[in-house]
């Protein structure tokens, strides 16, 4: 079960902070793996910006420390964090790690998501 904490170490559930993101066991364990190969644990920043083909995109970046008020989720130990600003845009998501024909990514699973492009990286809401 993933918790949910700002930067501070202000625990909250997912259901108590409304949001409801998470990080699944796959990117859990990726993180684990990505971590181990740099030698020090690592944090998947996952962002939203404006672009992509279908209005929004996300991104993807490890970074070794949280901004002060980024929002953390962690499973297993490991932890993605995410900024104020476009934790409205993934209420509800899970952050997931997918290895299969089209590749091997970091993917979030978005309900709120009206439509997407091919890729998979850009959405509208």
């Amino acid at each position: 079960m993933s918790t949910v904490q700002s930067a501070s170490l202000f625990q909250i559930s997912p259901s108590a902070g409304g949001h409801g993101l998470t990080l699944s066991d796959s990117a859990a364990k990726r993180l684990a793996e990505l971590g181990a190969a740099e030698g020090h644990p690592v944090l998947l920043r996952v962002a939203v910006d404006g672009g992509g083909c279908s209005g929004f995109q996300y991104r993807f970046e490890l970074v070794q420390s949280a901004e002060a008020d980024d929002i953390r989720v962690e499973t297993g130990g490991q932890a993605a964090v995410v900024d104020p600003v476009s934790l409205p845009f993934l209420k509800g998501s899970e952050i997931a790690f997918v290895d299969d024909l089209a590749g091997a990514q970091f993917v979030v699973r978005n309900p709120n998501a009206a439509s997407s492009c091919g890729c998979g990286v850009s959405f509208s809401i």
